[in-house]
């Protein structure tokens, strides 16, 4: 699979998109209701990238440490299922229970909420801060699919540390990178500059 590096439509400062969209199991979650305190994490991910297939138990273990912290964290997949059923809502809770998601796991089937946010790849990472202005958005780490770099989240948790801290984002943000958002035909984005 060809990497695709993100690139961020929404520029530091810019607010949140708000969004509802259903779990795996049909309960709608809002945006308003997954963000913590002190700042939110969206992560646009699916289920059969290897980019998120590697990292996805660390993301799990980081997010339990940092909603203690009052960071809230939400996964969120805008795959097209019809051309990658593995991707479907049908297999999001095993998915998300396998690598320890104490999180919500959210479907965007209509791509809206992807479009919104400028995501590009799988695994996207968009960190806002307590008041829905977008602090951070880069990569996890350096780990990749073939690269034995084991995945420990250090460039979020640098950003997490830095958001609560009051320290300015880390910069530069090396943009996240992965496979590319499977859209759905005429769903393409023309460009994200």
């Amino acid at each position: 699979m060809a990497e695709t590096p993100s690139t961020f439509l929404l520029k530091s400062g810019e607010p949140a998109p708000c969004f509802a969209l259903p779990d795996a199991t049909g309960r709608e979650h809002r945006l308003d209701e997954v963000s913590g305190p002190r700042g939110t994490l969206v992560v646009f991910v699916c289920n059969h990238c290897p980019y998120v297939v590697m990292l996805a138990s660390a993301l799990g273990s980081l997010a339990d440490e940092w909603k203690t912290r009052g960071i809230g964290v939400v996964a969120i997949t805008s795959n097209d299922v019809e051309n990658y059923p593995q991707d479907g809502p049908e297999y999001m809770g095993d998915f998300a229970s396998k690598h320890g998601w104490n999180f919500p796991y959210l479907y965007d089937a209509t791509q809206e909420v992807a479009h919104a946010y400028g995501a590009a790849c799988t695994p996207d990472f968009f960190l806002f801060d307590g008041e829905g202005a977008l602090f951070y958005a880069g990569q996890f780490d350096d780990s990749r699919p073939k690269n034995e770099i084991p995945p420990s989240g250090n460039d979020l948790s640098a950003a997490v540390d830095a958001l609560l801290s009051g320290a300015e984002p880390p910069s530069p943000a090396r943009p996240s990178t992965g496979c590319n958002i499977k859209w759905k035909k005429g769903m393409e984005p023309e460009s994200f500059g």
